[in-house]
């Protein structure tokens, strides 16, 4: 039965927009030049993800690459005319924490205006490719309320090597800075003897037991707080060509992909899930959700 919490409560989902070989994994045999060379399949698993949601109702916001939109404007409207928020991946998906402040705008900037473009729509919300701003790297928050975007969805409060930032508070907060205030919305987690455990989606959706993932958005519920859902549109394509890599690696992006889908329609048909914009009433000032979430994390 579901709860009147759960029943009130909506969720967000959201979408990191890359190709198959966008991902950084596979950057040491995947150069950012040879990107055009590779066969494209996001217009078949963006379809498949626009099909999905419209299935259960559900909205989400899709964090796109610059360097998509400008192959693929069409897609970018695709999704937008669906009811759905585009916002920003960056536009080479290049970490933060490997950029300079004039890089980083650069990039944000580029993304921002060809995302826009696209889909005809002020774009608002970033995240950085790989949950890449760490502790040290806040400048960022700056550079990004510079260029005139208003929340971020990068800091995943998580023990973790290669990100993760464990003093962030795993609900929506505002971050202040002097540029102004940001809202930063972490992907979920929950919490197993004292330790904080990722259950936001992507590769935990298809290798962790589905009880943790299930768990740690019953738990947001039950408080009335907004957890954050991510995944890539390769994570539903089985079928995609495969890369040469270590195994490690292989078993990491590669396994599970069969699982994606029927654990998305589980997670769909329990739980309600809007885009980062509804949830934020962007039309409104950031202040009253995040008060509200702040409250309840105290």
């Amino acid at each position: 039965m579901t709860t009147p919490a759960r029943a009130q409560i909506e969720h967000i989902f959201t979408v990191d927009v890359e190709e198959y070989f966008q991902v950084a994994a596979f950057e040491r045999i995947v150069s950012r030049h040879e990107w055009g060379t590779y066969p494209s399949r996001i217009e078949r698993t963006i379809e498949t993800l626009l099909d999905l949601l419209a299935l259960y109702g559900a909205t989400g916001t899709f964090f796109t690459l610059g360097w998509i939109a400008d192959r693929y404007p069409f897609l970018v409207r695709r999704i937008h005319d669906a009811g759905h928020e585009v916002a920003s991946h960056g536009y080479w998906h290049r970490r933060v924490d490997t950029l300079s402040v004039r890089e980083f705008r650069d990039d944000v900037r580029a993304s921002k205006a060809v995302l826009e473009h696209a889909c005809g729509a002020p774009v608002t919300g970033f995240r950085a490719p790989n949950f890449s701003i760490k502790p040290g790297g806040e400048w960022a928050f700056d550079v990004l309320l510079e260029e005139g975007y208003r929340y971020d969805s990068s800091l995943f409060p998580i023990r973790r090597p290669g990100y993760g930032y464990p003093s962030a508070p795993p609900v929506p907060h505002l971050i202040h800075r002097a540029s102004g205030s940001i809202c930063e919305l972490p992907p979920a987690t929950t919490t197993w003897r004292g330790i904080r455990i990722p259950a936001a989606g992507g590769a935990y959706l298809r290798h962790f037991p589905f009880a943790i993932i299930r768990r740690a958005f019953a738990e947001h519920s039950a408080n009335g707080i907004p957890a954050t859902l991510y995944i890539h549109p390769w994570e539903l394509d089985p079928e995609q060509p495969r890369m040469n890599v270590p195994f490690p690696t292989r078993l990491r992006h590669y396994g599970g992909l069969a699982r994606t889908i029927p654990r998305l329609r589980r997670l769909l048909s329990e739980f309600r899930f809007t885009s980062a914009a509804c949830a934020l009433k962007l039309e409104a000032p950031l202040q009253p959700l995040a008060a509200k979430v702040s409250n309840a994390a105290d």
